[in-house]
């Protein structure tokens, strides 16, 4: 009886220590990868700016010609985007 006394009294000791010691390396983990993005992260560059600005007008286009029903049939988002962006590009040249 004193045997399985001890066992039990050895195994609750034991126990939150180890749970400790994961819930601490867990969270210096995490604090860790989430510097470890924000150093790697970079700014867009200019031409990524100008092709996301093209695309938030090209989308807005896109809404605004598909609620008034005037797309052609067959035409889809890509097809339009395409044809936005020359278009956009062009003007800015």
């Amino acid at each position: 009886m004193h045997k399985v006394v001890f066992a039990l009294a050895l195994a609750v000791g034991l126990m939150p220590a180890p749970m400790s010691q994961f819930v601490l390396s867990a969270a210096a983990q995490q604090q860790g990868s989430t510097e470890k993005n924000a150093k790697t992260k970079k700014e867009p560059s200019a031409d990524q700016l100008a092709t996301r600005e093209r695309q938030k007008k090209c989308g807005a286009a896109w809404k605004e010609t598909k609620a008034s029903n005037k797309i052609e049939k067959g035409t889809t988002w890509s097809k339009f985007w395409s044809a936005c962006k020359k278009r956009l590009k062009s003007a800015a040249n």
